[in-house]
């Protein structure tokens, strides 16, 4: 059992902020003259378990002899009880539902028994496993518990060898399926998609003439360079009277995935594509997603557009919807795009320049509305060919890929708006579509962000004691170019809501938006494609089902939830890789950014590559520093020399465990 390092507040607050537990608290209630409580359990690495009960402060505490077998994540009962005048401690009665029942981990043998070390660290004891005494020590295995016990090991059996610990493809694999995902498709799913794409290919003529035909209008992709699927283009023609029309071109799966299909089975279980550092996970197998679906130049491709006559001034005169076959003239990169916008001998730089222009007001439209910038950098590796790390470097962020993105937001905006006017028309009730929403800030995490502002010196402007989207936008422009500029860019982020998937829209708060939804990208993300069936179905008049808006509010939740899983297994491929790369660089100094502050240390992130370790406060030994939650910083309680989130530190790299995906850093005086 893993010591407690006195991260378990920080850690539970984290998981609630990712999950939507924004002062959603168990309630209370009396159970045979018990008090009890139900709700999702958090466990810390020790396997010590909180429950919030919403009549009090502080959440109730589980000490590891009162879980009864209860898990991270278990949905339990339990009976609630005072320890001190304050504090509340809980026991559990029963786990009502289990969160998890696959693990990924390592083998290992004693005394002539097999178990499985969990690589989640929360998960508390080894599973137990039967009838595999072949096993080979430090193997990584996927498990499936089989039996579960108040007392003792959980009992589980092997799914798969995953291979050997450390090595590159076990530790990646290792982290999707300990993720929930699976690695690869089923044969039924694999014949399904090559039936598919026998039937469409080629495009029919009967197909093409139910579209709209815009193959002979200019229309380019613009990606990554190293994307292989391309479900978005851009289409540009000049017309007469100073107006440009502009389409947004999105793969047509629709077409392709048919409800309660083998294929839409499983593209609704996956909801997304989850991008590693090395690979990609496709919701859909190649057959689609890189072949039929995907808008390969010089070949003829079905879509579903958003059109529209657009000034130069971005006022939209006329907006058109419906499903098109296009054939794109030009894959670009990003950073191709960006030569021919930069450079006016390029072919195309005429149509990228006007594009860009439109663009750019777009954006200058939502700003001014409110939409917050919290643009953040990302990072790249160069791998060897084992899959070691040479370098991490700074992803560039370059005017053609804001271009995408704001027409790309433009046409989910648009096609938002197009169903709310219908719903209205309708008279129906909005749960047959899944929106993009993003809550208002919590109030007293708005509060505590206005506190954390005037500490430093700062006014943070508010309406009737109410604070906007436009106030914490005025307060992040004003902060450009100054010391706090980070610092005040990171608390504001952390005050705020996490976008989901909703069937209630209630707008969209970081991008100032009342109507927001995912159209662009049905490829890799299940609700686009919901939202494509939608469309085409109240274009055509169409009433949706009887069950469809119960349908839709059990895929927005499962959606919200895989993007969550989706986005823990990129981040957790990116922080081993950067462990990796930090693992050979013990003793060297760096430059870094203090990125968190709590109450057992700081938090530093290496300025160039992002590798975010951690500094103990113990390790801090000129002083006793003590942490101050008010303005994220510690403070040395004799010199009173103090550390804030954003100063920048001198430090070096002191330790590097894979296993746990951690980094220790020092102070380097």
């Amino acid at each position: 059992m893993k010591k407690e390092n006195g991260q378990g507040k920080g850690e539970r607050n984290k998981w609630r902020a990712k999950r939507g537990f924004r002062g959603k608290k168990t309630k209370a209630k009396k159970n045979d003259e018990e008090k009890t409580v139900i709700g999702d359990i958090f466990l810390t690495r020790k396997g010590v378990g909180y429950l919030e009960v919403s009549e009090h402060e502080e959440d109730a505490e589980i000490s590891p002899d009162m879980l009864r077998g209860a898990f991270h994540g278990d949905k339990v009962e339990a009976k609630i009880f005072k320890r001190g005048k304050d504090k509340m401690g809980a026991e559990v009665v029963r786990v009502i539902e289990r969160a998890k029942k696959r693990f990924v981990g390592t083998l290992a043998k004693e005394k002539g028994r097999v178990f499985l070390v969990p690589d989640d660290q929360r998960f508390y004891l080894d599973i137990e496993i039967k009838d595999k005494l072949d096993a080979l020590p430090n193997e990584k295995a996927l498990a499936e518990i089989t039996e579960w016990r108040e007392n003792g090991h959980p009992m589980g059996k092997i799914l798969k060898i995953i291979g050997k610990k450390g090595e590159h493809n076990t530790e990646m694999e290792s982290i999707i399926l300990d993720k929930g995902f699976a690695t690869s498709f089923s044969s039924s799913v694999e014949e399904a998609a090559l039936e598919v794409k026998q039937k469409s290919l080629p495009i029919s003529q009967e197909d093409i003439r139910a579209r709209k035909d815009l193959r002979d209008i200019l229309t380019f992709t613009i990606d990554p360079e190293n994307a292989k699927d391309f479900d978005d283009a851009i289409s540009y023609r000049k017309l007469n009277d100073g107006l440009f029309e502009i389409g947004v071109h999105i793969a047509d799966v629709s077409h392709y995935v048919r409800p309660e299909s083998v294929l839409d089975k499983e593209a609704s279980k996956r909801a997304f594509s989850i991008y590693l550092v090395d690979r990609t996970i496709p919701m859909l197998p190649e057959i689609l997603s890189n072949g039929i679906c995907s808008l390969n130049p010089g070949e003829d491709k079905l879509t579903f557009s958003a059109i529209f006559e657009i000034t130069e001034n971005a006022e939209i005169t006329k907006r058109w919807f419906g499903k098109t076959v296009i054939r794109s003239d030009k894959r670009f990169t990003y950073e191709e795009a960006q030569d021919a916008l930069n450079n006016d001998k390029r072919k195309y730089h005429e149509e990228l320049s006007r594009l860009n222009g439109i663009a750019k007001i777009l954006a200058k439209r939502k700003f001014a509305a409110g939409a917050l910038d919290f643009e953040t950098e990302e990072i790249r590796f160069n791998l060897d060919p084992k899959g070691r790390p040479l370098g991490v470097f700074k992803k560039e962020r370059l005017d053609t890929h804001k271009l995408v993105e704001e027409f790309m937001l433009l046409a989910n905006k648009e096609v938002a708006e197009y169903i709310n006017r219908e719903n209205k028309k309708r008279g129906v009730a909005s749960g047959a579509f899944i929106y993009r929403v993003h809550d208002v800030p919590n109030k007293d995490k708005l509060a505590d962000l206005s506190i954390f502002v005037k500490a430093l010196g700062y006014d943070m402007e508010s309406h009737g004691g109410k604070i906007t989207s436009k106030h914490i936008k005025k307060l992040l422009e004003s902060m450009e170019g100054k010391p706090h500029e980070s610092l005040i860019k990171t608390a504001a982020i952390r005050s705020m809501s996490k976008a989901v998937y909703s069937t209630r829209n209630i707008g969209h708060f970081g991008l100032a938006f009342e109507h927001y939804a995912h159209f662009t990208s049905p490829i890799r993300r299940y609700p686009d494609l919901l939202a494509h069936r939608v469309i085409f179905s109240y274009l055509n008049n169409k009433p949706m089902g009887r069950n469809e808006a119960g349908y839709f509010e059990k895929m927005a939740v499962l959606s919200s939830e895989k993007e969550i899983m989706a986005a823990e297994a990129e981040r957790a491929s990116i922080k081993y890789k950067q462990v990796e790369y930090m693992s050979d660089k013990i003793g060297q100094t760096f430059e870094g950014i203090i990125s968190g502050v709590t109450e057992w240390g700081m938090y530093v992130e290496e300025k160039e590559t992002k590798c975010e370790g951690m500094i103990r406060l113990k390790d801090l030994g000129d002083d006793f520093y003590v942490y101050n939650d008010k303005t994220y910083s510690v403070v040395g309680q004799k010199k009173k020399k103090k550390f804030t989130l954003g100063d920048s530190v001198t430090f070096k790299v002191v330790a590097a465990d894979l296993e746990r995906k951690t980094l220790d850093y020092k102070l380097a005086l």
